[in-house]
């Protein structure tokens, strides 16, 4: 286990630089994490290995002409990442109906956006069951607007895996859950940590704060029409399944592609940047933290 605690050592070599050491760049997801979204048989855009090296060397820059990186190339290398078997949105469209014009869909896509009209569709509300016997509320994008989510994420992934700190384990390439329970077991085997505390930001994803995280965004990107695209996605009308249509001032849907990562940024920002601030200035003793999307286990020697 390292030396002053945070998050728990990497036990895969490929992580085993994301850690919390005193006199490290603590925490700290280094340059080449972006290299593990490739996937077999395809080759990332090297402007975003770019905007990857660039963010990881400059933590200040603010990135410019993100969204004049929407291109119809690019949005076909994009489309490799849709869940092809995921359930489809309003306009009953799957996965498979698209691609059979894959070209032509996504020219139209690409002109309607780059041209100013792009609108996002209604995010259609779907709802399953939870453990504890609740539902959960999923929002189902259009096919369209959910490619071009993914799009969105990749640029938004090759900039923050550069930020993230090694204590978060959710929705970002290369490591799971199972990462998280295992790193987490093996420090506690260690018998530093004394008391535990389990949290969950209860309904953090529907009621994600839209100005505070565009305002975050900003920290990082000078790109009004890109922020604008986001900010669609996060005011589009949500379709419950009695008709009725929901405008949320609050909130980023389950099951939207670009979700994930937009939690992971709030987070970063308002959880895992504090308690690193915190365990350096503040706490005494060793501390460790593992956050799985809006789930954390805090660790202290000392209650």
């Amino acid at each position: 286990m390292l030396r002053g605690g945070g998050c728990p050592r990497r036990t895969r070599r490929r992580r085993k630089t994301a850690t919390w050491e005193r006199g490290a760049r603590e925490g700290v997801a280094r340059k080449g994490n972006f290299c593990r979204t490739r996937r077999a048989g395809s080759q990332e855009p090297t402007s975003l290995r770019g905007i990857a090296n660039r963010a990881a060397s400059d933590k200040a820059h603010r990135f410019r002409n993100l969204f004049g990186m929407l291109t119809v190339g690019y949005l076909l290398w994009s489309w490799q990442f849709v869940n092809k078997r995921a359930a489809s949105g309003v306009e009953r469209k799957d996965a498979w109906s698209y691609q059979d014009n894959l070209q032509e869909n996504i020219e139209g896509l690409v002109e309607a956006v780059q041209g100013g009209w792009y609108r996002a569709k209604l995010v259609l509300r779907r709802y399953i069951p939870k453990l504890n016997g609740k539902m959960r509320p999923l929002g189902l994008p259009a096919i369209a607007d959910k490619l071009l989510q993914v799009g969105v994420s990749k640029l938004l992934e090759a900039i923050y895996e550069q930020d993230f700190l090694g204590c978060s384990y959710g929705y970002r390439p290369g490591v799971g859950a199972l990462d998280a329970v295992r790193d987490l077991s093996a420090a506690l085997r260690s018998g530093r940590y004394h008391y535990l505390v389990e949290a969950d930001i209860r309904g953090f994803f529907d009621n994600l704060d839209h100005e505070k995280l565009i305002e975050l965004l900003e920290l990082r990107i000078d790109d009004k029409p890109f922020l604008k695209l986001i900010r669609k996605w996060l005011k589009a009308g949500i379709l419950e399944p009695d008709g009725a249509v929901e405008h949320p001032e609050k909130g980023s849907p389950q099951g939207g592609s670009v979700s994930p990562i937009l939690a992971n940024i709030y987070l970063h920002y308002a959880l895992d940047l504090w308690a690193d601030q915190w365990r350096r200035k503040q706490a005494k003793g060793d501390v460790i933290i593992v956050r799985y999307a809006d789930d954390i286990v805090f660790g202290h020697k000392y209650g």
